[in-house]
């Protein structure tokens, strides 16, 4: 029952927070934390006084959005406005509100305006290729830092903002499935400093909660180490750049004219992530789209430059206005998802294509960003921001794998099959592909699937018989026993699943069920 209820409970979660892009989740934990803050003050918990605090959020917020909407039009860019309020809010509580009461800190005042135009510029000026290397807050707060106009204090990080920091940190790293990363960063850093805690006489107890609750160890986590742009594209590099990060978090050096801090920290390990990351935004020109099936749209693109990917890996967006919603909405009849633009996607060409290719559902109702996509017109230019993912065939060709794939979760599989012509290991493995859809018409990318040479099954929900290359898998559901018996051999392989949260929930579960030792998932959330 406890288990059931855990699943249930799951997919709500993944359902619910599918609605939201993960730059709209983190601005309204940060909207939420900040109102928050002021019902503190109000409170007594907080002695920063009102009309300081609500001074000091419309500074941070209305700088970062004005500097950001000028130096956009400046560079003839579309400004992201979700970034700019995150910067603002980021901001907001890295730094003290400065006291009104004795008059103007004017000193103060500007080092907290020079912050958020410093973080707005490090968006192109410290950027490379159109994308900027470096996490906007931090750079403006250490910059700020280095002319003595004010430095950063980090003040979210008290006993009082903890009990609703802990949970909003929890909910955005569900979201980016980072957890694992932020448990490295989090044991190197609270293990450095309580033990010097420690040293200097304090209870392990005690320590651990001044390490928790008075250093910005939760807040640092989780809404600035792991911002998707400035990390590195693989699971294992951002574990390994979790622990440098967390060790200069933590340790604690004076070189004279810098000393450690928490935005300093965080600066070296995005030059780090830089370096071993895909350099730079990529620009694409749209080519064409093809309908796959009824319901989901082939969308390739010409890039400027070659593009580093691994089969399997997703590219980042940045789609242009949604101008046929635009429209709509001003007539009464429509709107758009108020989501933002950009968007997630795998990519379905081989490394080495001269066409970047992705599969999309396009299912009425239609999205903002679907509908962003569908009226492009052949030449428009885009941007692709990051490309990173580790949802990888292993590296050992004779390890055999067994893929599955629940409707538009096919996607990232025809990159690892199509990769076999282009010298990619799944050429020589023993490849067995699971594919799930509502009938025969639904299954996307048939002759390319046919061309892998993999054993394919499929299961169609309508009891209605796959084409003559697949074999037949019934209608029925999917379970522990089901899977054991399409696929007996699953002990030894390493299996992958790609769908929707609730179906890569369930078939994780029949996996682990029928035996699977290894399970690697992908999940399609709203978009």
């Amino acid at each position: 029952m406890t288990a059931i209820t855990t699943t249930a409970l799951g997919t709500r979660l993944d359902t619910a927070l599918g609605r939201l892009t993960m730059y709209r989740l983190v601005l309204w934990v940060l909207a939420v934390l900040a109102g928050y803050s002021l019902l503190l003050n109000v409170l007594g918990w907080l002695t920063f006084g009102l009309p300081e605090m609500l001074a000091h959020l419309a500074l941070c917020l209305g700088l970062t959005y004005a500097s950001s909407q000028g130096l956009a039009a400046l560079f003839h860019v579309r400004p992201h406005t979700e970034s700019s309020l995150i910067t603002g809010l980021l901001l907001y509580f890295l730094f003290w509100p400065s006291e009104l009461t004795q008059g103007l800190q004017l000193a103060e005042i500007a080092g907290v305006a020079l912050a958020c135009v410093l973080a707005s510029a490090s968006k192109y000026a410290l950027a490379w290729r159109g994308r900027h290397i470096f996490n906007p807050a931090a750079a403006g707060a250490f910059l700020a830092g280095l002319t003595g106009l004010n430095i950063a204090t980090w003040w979210a990080a008290t006993p009082a903002m903890l009990w609703l920091v802990l949970p909003g940190v929890l909910l955005v790293l569900y979201r980016t499935r980072k957890f694992a990363m932020a448990a490295v960063f989090t044991v190197v850093a609270v293990s450095i400093v309580a033990a010097d805690l420690l040293q200097a006489g304090m209870n392990l107890p005690e320590a651990l909660w001044q390490t928790l609750a008075q250093r910005p160890v939760l807040f640092f986590v989780g809404f600035m180490l792991t911002e998707p742009l400035t990390l590195p594209p693989r699971r294992w590099q951002q574990l390994a750049l979790a622990a440098v990060v967390g060790a200069l978090f933590a340790v604690p050096y004076n070189l004279g004219f810098v000393a450690n801090s928490p935005e300093l920290a965080l600066l070296a390990g995005n030059a780090l992530a830089f370096a071993v990351g895909q350099r730079g935004g990529v620009r694409l020109a749209f080519v064409a789209s093809r309908p796959l099936t009824p319901t989901t749209t082939e969308f390739s693109f010409r890039p400027e430059r070659p593009v580093r990917f691994a089969p399997g890996q997703a590219l980042e967006l940045h789609l242009p206005p949604d101008t046929a919603g635009d429209a709509r909405a001003a007539r009464g009849d429509g709107k758009g998802d108020g989501k933002g633009i950009r968007r997630v996607f795998s990519l379905t060409s081989a490394p080495g294509a001269s066409l970047l290719t992705i599969g999309v559902g396009t299912a009425e109702p239609v999205s903002s960003a679907k509908r962003s996509l569908l009226s492009l017109a052949p030449g428009a230019g885009l941007t692709a921001t990051t490309v990173s993912g580790d949802f990888v065939l292993p590296r050992d060709p004779a390890t055999p794998v067994l893929l599955v794939a629940a409707g538009i979760g096919i996607t990232p599989y025809v990159a690892q099959l199509a990769g076999a012509s282009a010298g990619n290991p799944a050429g020589d493995r023993d490849v067995v592909l699971l594919y799930l859809a509502k009938s025969a018409a639904e299954l996307g990318y048939a002759e390319e699937l046919q061309r892998s040479g993999a054993r394919i099954v499929a299961r169609l929900a309508d009891g209605s018989a796959p084409p003559a290359n697949m074999e037949d898998a019934g209608a029925g559901r999917i379970d522990a026993a089901a899977l054991k018996d399409l696929v007996p051999d699953i002990g030894g392989r390493e299996v992958f699943i790609s769908g929707s949260p609730a179906s890569v929930r369930s078939l994780r579960a029949a996996a682990r069920g029928a035996g699977a030792r290894r399970v690697h998932v992908d999940t399609f959330t709203g978009y």
